[in-house]
This record gives C-alpha cells, structure tokens and sequence, in this order.
C-alpha cells in the first residue's frame, strides 16, 4: 500500500513526509482493516510533524479523522462486518478499567493511546483500529463530509458541552478553522448567536455565510459580552481577552491539544464573579457518537478542500498558513 510517512520531525515548510510503499497491515484480535477513501488533516497532525508534541512514535503514518470501508476482521470481531463505512479517530485505545474509564471519562484514561501518534493512522491506503473505537457513519454523509467531524467535530462538540452554553446565549469563537466552522453550525441549530474572532478575512467571510451574528479581527470591538467562548487557536495570549468579553459567571474552554504560553491573569479582571476556564483533553466515544447523530440530524456540511495523498505535505502547509476555509481532506484513491 502507499502511504505517507513521518520518520524525522522537521518544519512542515520541508516537506517531512514521504510517500512510500508498505505491506498492508494485518488485523489482530479485535481489529478490523479499513480501506482508506479518505482522511482530513487536522493542526494536531502539525503538532506531531514538527514536535510540538512529545515525540511517541517514528516512524509513523499520521493522520486521525479516516473514512473508509471495512476491508478486513481480525479474530474475534463482532460489531462490524467487510463492506460496512466507518471513521477512525484521534482516540483509539484506553484500559478499560481506570477510575477515569469507569466513571464515564475515558479520554483522561492514562493507558489512552491515539491515532497517528501512538498508532499509524490514516495517510495511507488501510489502516487498523479496534472494532470497539470504529464509528459507523451515518448515511447522510459523504466520505469527505464525514471526515472532518471524526476529529474536528467530535473536539469542538466536547468544547461545546465544556463551555457551558445556556439555551439561546451568546457564544465566542477564537479561531475558525475546521472545529469552529462545525461548532458554529451545531449552535446556530440550537437557536444561540455565534461571535467570531480570526486573523483571516476567509474564515471572518465563512463564519458570516454560515450564520456568526459578528465577525472580526479584534475581541475589544465584539459588541456584547459572551455567556460562552471557545479558544481555538494555539494562542495563549488570547485567554486574558476572552475572559474580559465573558459576561459574570460564564466559562471559556480551551480546546487546543497545544497551546502556546498564557499571560499572568488579574483575579479581578478576568477570573472574579465566578468566570471558568475549561480545558478540553481528547474527547470520550460518547462524545462521538452523540457528535455524529446530531451532524446528521441538522445535517452538517462542512466546507472542505481536498488534496491527492501524495500532496500531505502542501495540504499541511496550506491549513498552517491559514489558506484553507474549512477543513482539508485528503482523498486516497
């Protein structure tokens, strides 16, 4: 099979990954192969080519938001059979037996294990995963269209419910790039008004065509105070400005995997009259499951551009310099 493969972190700007040939993997007990139609690309794949996160893995086979057919099960499979559509996602392994896994919070499991980082993942032809971390996709989307929420959506839903948004408020978006564009669609539907702040004149004009009340490039201007926000962007100096445009007792959540350092924070300014922070670590397979059956419902369209596989390397530079609107997918044929 091709695949594109990590094996020296390395500026994105230098092309990183190769493309090359491999075996097909064989499932072992409780796997199932998947044969790849498709895989988004995703910052956090940014954070694992160029080391922002700790290295687990090389060489390795990024990628975590997959859409593809079950092509192959290993002994023991129950749930899926050859032929069915599935997504793989970030999270694809936890003990099982935790106070964190039995409690319903999974995705703080210590034994947790991740697509793409500790796994090969999705920038190939097959890829593996546990029958048990597999989602059936709904049939009301498309390979592409299904490929972003597999990541994207299922972190920007958890960022969702960790902010707290009440029936009908205000909701803040730091960064609009693939998570914000299908947070921005799941509140619209639930009735809130949606306010976006970005560095890019594209996502400030997509946040508009998708329903955001008001966009723009600086917080101070945003014309009321939130009762939620969500930073997306890997900016730790935007903490401070979005607990100012919070009004008392609401809660900002941190949805980045990384973020750079935060600036002191002023307990009057920006914490007192019971203001939160909520960060937002992984995401538990509940989240995706309730994720894709809410995105059907509406039903979710994410704006995507797509990439031949052999064509990662751009696809990446693309999404760090901000010239994608949306999501980015790259299409294995």
């Amino acid at each position: 099979m091709q695949a594109m493969v990590l094996d020296r972190i390395g500026p994105i700007e230098n092309s990183p990954l190769k493309l090359v040939d491999r075996p097909q993997p064989q499932p072992g007990p409780g796997e199932i192969r998947v044969w790849v139609r498709c895989c988004a690309i995703c910052r956090t794949d940014l954070h694992v080519i160029e080391g922002e996160l700790p290295q687990r893995r090389l060489p390795i086979i990024p990628g975590h938001q997959v859409v593809g057919i079950v092509d192959a099960a290993g002994p023991g499979c129950r749930l899926l059979q050859p032929g069915q559509r599935v997504g793989i996602a970030w999270l694809r392994q936890t003990c099982g037996s935790c106070q964190y896994c039995r409690s319903g919070r999974e995705n703080l499991c210590e034994q947790s294990g991740y697509t793409g980082y500790h796994a090969d993942g999705g920038y190939a032809q097959y890829a593996l995963v546990a029958e048990d971390f597999a989602y059936p996709i709904p049939e009301a989307f498309s390979d592409w269209d299904a490929a972003p929420l597999l990541c994207a959506g299922i972190i920007g839903y958890r960022a969702l419910k960790r902010c707290e948004l009440p029936a009908g408020g205000r909701l803040a978006l730091y960064g609009f790039g693939s998570s914000a564009h299908v947070v921005l669609q799941i509140a619209r539907h639930r009735g809130c008004e949606v306010y976006v702040v970005s560095r890019a004149k594209a996502h400030l004009d997509l946040a508009a065509r998708l329903g955001a009340v008001w966009t723009g490039l600086d917080a101070r201007q945003m014309p009321v105070l939130a009762d939620s926000a969500i930073i997306f962007a890997p900016a730790g100096e935007l903490v401070p400005i979005a607990l100012e445009r919070l009004q008392k007792g609401g809660t900002l959540a941190l949805a980045g995997i990384y973020m750079s350092a935060i600036p002191a924070l002023d307990y009057e300014r920006h914490l007192f009259y019971e203001r939160n922070v909520h960060s937002v670590t992984a995401n538990t397979r509940s989240d995706g499951r309730e994720l894709l059956a809410e995105a059907a419902q509406i039903p979710i369209r994410p704006q995507v551009t797509t990439y031949p596989l052999a064509e990662a390397n751009r696809a990446l530079q693309d999404l760090k310099a901000d010239r994608i609107s949306g999501t980015g997918v790259l299409v294995i044929e």
